[in-house]
C-alpha cells in the first residue's frame, strides 16, 4: 500500500466522523466540505438528491429532536484511483426534547459511502443508511413519515 492510499484513506475517515458530528452539532454548514453540491442519498425513505436536499432531511429528523449521538465503528475503505468506497457500522441514539425528553430511539445500521477526488480533495458523491434494528420510540424524531 503506498503512501496516497493511506493519506486518501485517513481524509475520508476523517470525513465521516465530521459527518456524525456535525448532524450531532446540528453544523449543518460543515456539510458544504463534505458533501458533492450533487450528492445523493437514501436515509430509509428513497433517494436525495443535492446537498442542499439532503441536509433539509435530515434536519426534518432532528431539529426537533433532542440530543443525539452517532457512534461509528468498523470502517472499511477502499480506494481506487479518484474514487473510493467506505463502508462502517453506525449506532444513532436521539434522545426527546421537551414533553418527549424521557423517550429514546436509536438504531442500529450501516453507512456505505462512494467518494470522489475532487481538486485534491475528497469529497462524498452518494450515502446509503442501511437499518438493521430500531429500539424506542421514533416519535423523538421530528418526522416520521415520508412526505
Amino acid at each position: 500500500m503506498n503512501l496516497e492510499i493511506l493519506l486518501a484513506e485517513r481524509e475520508i475517515y476523517r470525513a465521516i466522523v465530521r459527518v456524525a458530528r456535525a448532524m450531532d452539532e446540528r453544523d449543518w454548514a460543515a456539510l458544504d466540505d463534505i458533501l458533492l453540491a450533487d450528492a445523493t442519498a437514501d436515509l430509509g425513505m428513497g433517494l436525495v438528491t443535492g446537498r442542499d436536499r439532503i441536509v433539509t432531511f435530515i434536519r426534518t429528523f432532528l431539529d426537533d429532536c433532542g440530543p443525539t449521538q452517532h457512534l461509528l465503528g468498523n470502517v472499511l475503505i477502499d480506494v481506487k484511483g479518484d474514487e473510493a468506497r467506505s463502508r462502517c457500522y453506525v449506532s444513532d441514539m436521539h434522545k426527546g426534547l421537551g414533553e418527549k425528553a424521557h423517550l429514546t430511539f436509536s438504531t442500529l445500521g450501516d453507512y456505505h459511502d462512494t467518494w470522489r477526488k475532487v481538486d485534491g480533495r475528497w469529497l462524498m458523491c452518494h450515502r446509503t443508511k442501511l437499518n438493521r434494528a430500531t429500539l424506542g420510540d421514533i416519535s423523538v424524531l421530528g418526522r416520521t413519515t415520508a412526505s
